[in-house]
C-alpha cells in the first residue's frame, strides 16, 4: 500500500487552510504544504481546479481580496482573471486540496475524506 499524500494550496493565515492541515494530520496522512504567499500556484495546477469547479466556485467573493480587486466589474477573460488570482492568492477559496485524482476547493470534510478513500 502506498504513502497517502495531499497537496494542500493555500497561506498560513487561512483558518481554513490550517483546518485542512489538522484533518490530515490526524489522519497521519503526509503533507505537501504550498505557501501561496511564497509560492505563486502554477497556471496548469490552478487550471486543473478551474477545469473541475470553474472559475467562480475557485473565487471567495466574500473576501476583501475579492472586493478589493474590482473583479466584479472588470470585463475580463478567465485567463485574466486566473493571472490575477496567481498574483493574489487572497482571492482563492483557500484552501485548494489535491489528493491523487481528488480536488476540493475550501474547508471541504467531505472532498478530503474522499481523498482518503481514493
Amino acid at each position: 500500500m502506498s504513502e497517502r499524500q495531499v497537496q494542500i494550496f493555500g497561506t498560513k493565515k487561512s483558518k481554513e487552510t490550517r483546518a485542512a492541515e489538522r484533518f490530515f494530520k490526524e489522519r497521519k496522512v503526509k503533507i505537501h504544504f504550498v505557501d501561496l504567499k511564497e509560492r505563486p500556484m502554477s497556471k496548469g495546477e490552478l487550471t486543473r481546479f478551474v477545469q473541475k469547479f470553474g472559475l467562480n466556485a475557485l473565487l471567495d467573493m466574500e473576501g476583501k481580496a475579492y472586493a478589493d480587486s474590482n473583479l466584479a466589474y472588470l470585463r475580463t477573460t478567465e485567463e485574466g482573471i486566473i493571472a490575477k488570482v496567481i498574483d493574489t492568492p487572497e482571492l482563492l477559496r483557500l484552501p485548494l486540496v489535491r489528493g491523487g485524482k481528488v480536488l476540493s476547493v475550501g474547508e471541504d470534510q467531505e472532498g478530503w475524506k474522499a481523498m482518503l478513500e481514493e
